[in-house]
């Protein structure tokens, strides 16, 4: 399976993507991390004893417009939580972040630190932590990403299919 590593201001993780269970949010992972989409971003919000949430492009030094939290990468990418083989969320499984609306995850992304079940079937899980679980649980608000690269991935093209934009609901893990 594809992995990834979040380079973070406290260090590094690496993710193993579920590319069987949720294909086209890894392929949208990849194209993004792969276009240098989140790097110099923030961590935009944290809720001790549950996640840390990042990918937002507002949460870059000197952007000028937008609160973090609602930003997204101009497109919304298909929901794939209800899937017959999907993920449900557990202790250090990394999930995309959405709008309320569904089929509107697009870049943002969160790391659990405990399962929560609360959010199964309402946001999809993609991959899971292997190296970092330290690191990922020591991550605050304004913690930087420094960058996100792909380790390993397989051999064929990662083109996610996207949606056009609608609505303007903020995008958040809750």
């Amino acid at each position: 399976m594809p992995r990834a590593a979040i380079e973070t201001a406290k260090g590094r993780i690496v993710v193993e993507l579920f590319e069987n269970e949720a294909p086209n949010t890894v392929a949208n992972f990849i194209s993004l991390a792969e276009a240098d989409f989140w790097n110099e971003t923030k961590f935009h919000r944290y809720e001790p004893d549950f996640m840390i949430q990042g990918g937002d492009p507002l949460s870059r030094e000197g952007t000028e417009s937008g609160t973090p939290g609602t930003g997204d990468p101009g497109y919304y990418i298909p929901d794939e939580h209800t899937a017959e083989n999907h993920r449900l969320h557990f202790s250090d499984s990394l999930a995309m972040a959405k709008r309320t609306a569904p089929n509107s995850g697009g870049c943002q992304f969160y790391l659990n630190h405990r399962p929560t079940p609360w959010l199964n079937g309402k946001h999809t899980v993609f991959g899971r932590i292997l190296e970092g679980i330290d690191v990922a649980r020591s991550l605050r608000k304004d913690d930087e990403i420094v960058s996100v690269s792909i380790l390993r991935k397989r051999d064929h093209a990662y083109e996610p299919e996207t949606l056009p934009k609608e609505g303007t609901a903020s995008g958040d893990a809750s």
